[in-house]
This record gives structure tokens, C-alpha cells and sequence, in this order.
């Protein structure tokens, strides 16, 4: 990975941060722990929140690769939460994807 791509990576991780705190209210940092360990996601924040969130940021392609998935999964049974990867490829939008499950658990286990 060159620096450039690391910084490109980093960045989006902060933009994500920024953009979840906006809407949810809750603070997001990067964990650091990724560089040093396998199987951490990218953004925790000390509130509850049901995501383990795996950031990508790249220049060209198409759809969510299958590697970043499983990265996404691995992290999330370590940590008991559902995986989410957020990705970007350059001049498209910011794409989320999520189980359907968890979407569906989540909802019914919010209403009263």
C-alpha cells in the first residue's frame, strides 16, 4: 500500500467519522488497532451502536469486492455486531452495505 492510498484510506475513514456523528449523534473515531492486528474495523465509537464498520477508498471499479466482506464479517463475530462496509470508488457515490438481516433486527428490536 503506498502512502498515498494510506492517506486517501485515512481520510475517507474521517469523512465517514464526520458523517455518522452528524446524523446519529454519536462521536466515531479510527481504530488504530487495524495497522497493528488482523480483524478490527476501521471507525468504534463509545456509544452502542450495532455496526463493526470497514471503510474502503478507491480510484476505479465496481460494486462491493468479496474480500472486503469477509474482512468485514471476520471483525464483526469477534465483536458481536453485524459487519458494514462503506465504500467510494472516485466521481461515484458512497456506498453502504449491511445484511438485510440486521436491518430487519434492528428496527423490530427499536419499536415499542
Amino acid at each position: 500500500m503506498t502512502i498515498n492510498s494510506r492517506n486517501k484510506g485515512a481520510s475517507f475513514e474521517r469523512e465517514i467519522a464526520q458523517m455518522l456523528e452528524a446524523e446519529l449523534g454519536f462521536k466515531f473515531k479510527r481504530d488504530l488497532r487495524q495497522y497493528q492486528a488482523a480483524d478490527y474495523g476501521d471507525l468504534v465509537t463509545d456509544d452502542h451502536f450495532p455496526f463493526l464498520i470497514e471503510c474502503k477508498r478507491y480510484a476505479a471499479g465496481t460494486g462491493m469486492k468479496q474480500a472486503w466482506w469477509d474482512q468485514a464479517s471476520r471483525a464483526a463475530a469477534k465483536t458481536e455486531q453485524w459487519p458494514c462496509v462503506i465504500y467510494k470508488y472516485d466521481r461515484q457515490d458512497i456506498r453502504c452495505v449491511v445484511p438485510l438481516e440486521a436491518v430487519v433486527h434492528e428496527i423490530t428490536c427499536a419499536t415499542p
